[in-house]
């Protein structure tokens, strides 16, 4: 490999999970792919999704302003949310700005690309698909719910998950990013409203399985009610493998860090707890196992340590392609 070019890393998620990993890989001299889904149906994303048939923008919106290089005043001026109780209230300014350079432009992709060069972004933002798409849940008990707010509202167990319109075209950008890459991570990010709309969209998840590139997959730290009530780090992966028809994780990244009591006591009335790694079930995944303390506290929220997740995975991708040591400090 030629060590003056920077490695490729295409990272795939949404909601919360990947802007967090994004703001520590983005110190290290690769070339990032951020593919993130456009499945999003509330709030503001919902709303202008709606009235412009539009790919939902918030997720994208988050990760821009993760990987932008710009001063804070004009990055928290992109994420503020206006609360004037009028059309506007509710609506956060960058979902408006792309809303409206997709009008400018007439495609949500080059609309991205534009305000990716505003905000200096350090690397490449790719939607999962350039149209709009709603996620659909197939539960265990046969009924189906549609939209991707609603999902994790039915209190029932999740099945498989889907996107529809039937004919949803992969954005070539994106697949080559993927069969490009020299690392694949997955996550985190909600397993079935994150993470897995992004795999659903056709051409994309079989991308993925026939990728060279290892894929490692960053599990979620705690559960979710409504998605992934009780789910140990092995369920996560199979849920991954079932959707995909595949077995593409090779390695997993767990946290093994105790959850202060607590704040275990807080997310306990969300019926969520930190998620268990069944370490013989991942092994007998055929999966490699890095369990390390990746997670942080910020306002009695728990989150992955960016800094700590960033270098694990740069130091898999140094193993991968023997590259020179780096600090991000």
């Amino acid at each position: 490999m030629n060590l003056d070019k920077q490695p490729k890393i295409a990272i795939i998620g949404g909601g919360t999970g990947l802007p967090v990993l994004l703001r520590g890989i983005k110190k290290y001299p690769v070339d990032i792919s951020a593919i993130v889904t456009v499945a999003d149906d509330g709030g503001s994303s919902g709303r202008i999704r709606h009235e412009m048939d539009i790919p939902a923008p918030g997720d994208v919106r988050n990760v821009l302003a993760a990987l932008s290089d710009v001063e804070p005043l004009f990055e928290k001026m992109f994420q503020h949310r206006f609360e004037t109780g009028n059309e506007l209230s509710g609506h956060a300014l960058g979902n408006l700005i792309i809303a409206a350079l997709t009008s400018i432009t007439g495609d949500f992709v080059h609309a991205i690309q534009e305000i990716s060069k505003v905000l200096n972004v350090r690397g490449k933002v790719l939607p999962a698909a350039n149209q709009s798409v709603v996620l659909h849940a197939e539960l265990e008990d046969g009924t189906f719910v549609s939209g991707e707010s609603k999902i994790p509202c039915s209190g029932k167990k999740i099945k498989r998950v889907f996107l529809t319109p039937e004919v949803i075209s992969p954005l070539p950008e994106t697949l080559k990013a993927i069969q490009e890459a020299d690392l694949i991570v997955i996550g985190p990010g909600s397993l079935y409203t994150s993470i897995l709309p992004n795999l659903m969209v056709p051409g994309l998840g079989e991308a993925v399985c026939r990728a060279k590139a290892k894929k490692v997959y960053v599990c979620n730290l705690m559960t979710q009610a409504g998605e992934t009530l009780n789910y140990t780090a092995g369920d996560h992966v199979k849920a991954i493998h079932d959707h995909l028809g595949c077995a593409c994780i090779d390695t997993i990244l767990v946290n093994n860090e105790e959850v202060p009591a607590h704040i275990q006591g807080k997310y306990r009335e969300e019926l969520a707890k930190p998620v268990v790694y069944d370490m013989d079930r991942l092994i007998g995944l055929g999966l490699e196992v890095i369990s390390d303390h990746i997670l942080t506290l910020k306002n009695g929220v728990i989150r992955h340590d960016t800094n700590k997740v960033a270098e694990i995975l740069y130091h898999i991708l140094k193993d991968q392609q023997r590259l020179p040591r780096f600090s991000a400090k």
